[in-house]
């Protein structure tokens, strides 16, 4: 039986709770969704933790096939969904451990993973394993806040802080870390230079707007070429007149459909993991915003297909030659 089943094998309210109803196993599995639903870690708004089954329940509306890159993601990749994974409410460095245990095991048998957050702490436990399998890594963020602040009430683990604990610990290329949407008010005139001091760079909302999505890109494909790469997608890089489901909302943001546009135009990269964080249900009644979440995770596992496309053609060609 392939997979994900579409609405025509199975009525899409007929679930086991997976991600479009994938697996817990396959062979061959190349692609693995995984929930990571610890919050505890939030400064304003709590309720991420309900994020990956709330974004599992939306995903049920979706079709296999991806129309624009033109592949089946998921049966291309034998995708499969290992449920959430057991965290620690109250304890954020064992719930880390636990984390960075599961996208490890996934990483080291040659699956990438798709972490489903949970608040943008967990981030820091993807790097850590990311670290571990591959060295340090590129890294692109979209996000309208930089999340490289220090502490917060002298408590240096929380979601404004995974990257620079990431810099901190030697996770990433430093030199090849694109903050992408960073927008908002600020606590003080050099917030954003706590990022740019690390060496990342940071483009704004206003400077995408400026310079469109097809010049950034080629600036960050140019600088990031086939380096192992991690995505990060805080939901919150969108405008929240399209995901109002989250915890620290900044007005001026980007549409649905550019956000789309714009992870729709990542093929070509190195990508070795992908989260998506800070999706809160409770603020999320009518599920648009966990249906942008779930549509962008179909999106995740498109460039991943094309990838696995890519090579199988190359492999081809070489035997022809």
């Amino acid at each position: 039986m392939k997979y994900p089943l579409s609405p025509d094998v199975k009525p899409e309210f007929c679930t086991t709770g997976s991600f479009m109803r994938l697996p817990a196993s396959r062979e061959n599995a190349k692609l693995a969704v995984v929930g990571l639903p610890f919050d505890t870690a939030a400064s304003f708004r709590v309720g991420a933790r309900f994020a990956p089954q709330a974004i599992r329940q939306a995903s049920m509306t979706l079709f296999p096939y991806h129309p624009i890159h033109k592949v089946y993601p998921f049966d291309d990749c034998n995708a499969i969904d290992i449920g959430d994974v057991s965290v620690i409410p109250h304890n954020i460095h064992r719930s880390y451990e636990l984390i960075e245990s599961a996208m490890t095991d996934l990483m080291k048998q040659g699956i990438i993973p798709i972490g489903i957050g949970g608040d943008h702490s967990v981030t820091l436990a993807n790097l850590r394993a990311a670290a571990k399998i591959y060295g340090p890594v590129a890294l692109l963020h979209f996000d309208s806040h930089t999340d490289t602040w220090d502490t917060y009430y002298d408590e240096k683990y929380w979601h404004g802080s995974p990257f620079i604990r990431a810099y901190e610990e030697g996770l990433l290329q430093t030199d090849k870390v694109f903050q992408i949407g960073i927008r908002g008010t600020l606590n003080h005139p050099g917030d954003i230079d706590a990022s740019t001091d690390l060496g990342y760079k940071v483009i704004t909302t206003a400077e995408l707007k400026d310079r469109g999505i097809e010049d950034v890109l080629k600036q960050v494909k140019n600088i990031i070429g086939d380096t192992p790469c991690f995505l990060s997608f805080d939901i919150d890089f969108v405008d929240p007149s399209y995901a109002p489901g989250t915890g620290t909302l900044e007005v001026g943001g980007p549409s649905s459909f550019e956000t789309l546009q714009m992870i729709r135009s990542l093929h070509g990269f190195n990508f070795i993991g992908f989260d998506l964080v800070e999706v809160l249900p409770p603020y999320d009644p009518t599920q648009i915003t966990s249906l942008l979440a779930a549509t962008i995770i179909h999106d995740f596992a498109s460039l991943v297909s094309l990838k696995i496309k890519e090579e199988k053609q190359d492999k081809s060609r070489q035997n022809n030659s």
